[in-house]
């Protein structure tokens, strides 16, 4: 069977069932598991279906929203890079900034270094929990009703906190993003705090690995052209970065 055949039929189980695992279709289709993933990956470049933790879930199953153990482990090389050119755009010592909630957002905390000194905002708390223990950062946590599936807090209590802060620049995280349809999630809670910090900072730095460009979500919270800067990987190709760039976004592929 040639690749573009097991890639219609992996599509076709997918749509069928849900979901499909690197495991099961290796045997099913007597390929190596290293065959699938590029199957997989191939499919997800093609918008087709979306990559998760050991597997892929079809493009457009409503009311999906992969876990965060899921959303990590996809994509995880890119994440790191993204995360490692996003620490030049934090402030000088004192700046503050917030930081939303993601994926690769945490992974940013993460890389912070121990003896930064910022202000730091966010009302993530796996973001919080990286940077509990760096003595010069001020650390202000936002509170709200904790979503279980990005350990985010949303709802009125965000919406208020972030109403009365300026911040140098908020490091923003989504699910998907494209010229035409701009910055999507799927949920409306989130999509609004999303807004909220937004509007909260004078200078926002969208981290998203390539494999969310294209990809549109129930809730649509901004425009590309509200973001200063997006640092992505150099799986976006340069023709599609230069369009986002002549609508005045600065691209940086890591």
């Amino acid at each position: 069977m040639y690749a573009p055949e097991r890639q219609q039929e992996i599509l076709r189980i997918a749509q069928e069932s849900g979901r499909v695992d690197v495991l099961s279709l290796a045997e099913e289709f007597q390929v190596t598991a290293e065959t699938v993933r590029r199957d997989l990956k191939a499919l997800d470049r093609a918008g087709l279906l979306r990559r998760v933790h050991g597997g892929a879930i079809p493009v457009g199953r409503l009311g999906f929203e992969p876990d965060l153990a899921e959303r990590d482990a996809v994509a995880a090389d890119e994440k790191d890079r993204i995360a490692q050119a996003a620490l030049a755009e934090l402030p000088a010592d004192g700046g503050n900034v917030i930081v939303d909630a993601g994926t690769t957002t945490a992974r940013l905390a993460a890389a912070v270094p121990v003896d930064a000194t910022l202000t730091v905002v966010t009302h993530a708390l796996p973001v919080a929990a990286r940077l509990a223990d760096h003595p010069g950062i001020a650390l202000h946590l936002v509170g709200g009703r904790v979503r279980h599936r990005t350990r985010a807090a949303v709802d009125a209590w965000a919406l208020g906190s972030y109403a009365e802060i300026n911040a140098d620049v908020v490091f923003l995280a989504t699910n998907g993003f494209s010229p035409d349809n701009g910055l999507t999630t799927p949920d409306l809670a989130e999509a609004a705090v999303k807004r909220a910090v937004i509007r909260a900072a004078r200078r926002v730095v969208l981290l998203a690995d390539s494999g969310k460009f294209g990809q549109e979500h129930f809730a649509r919270f901004g425009d590309l052209t509200e973001v200063d800067l997006l640092i992505t990987d150099t799986g976006l190709s340069p023709d599609d970065a230069r369009s986002i760039e002549s609508r005045g976004t600065e691209v940086v592929r890591a």
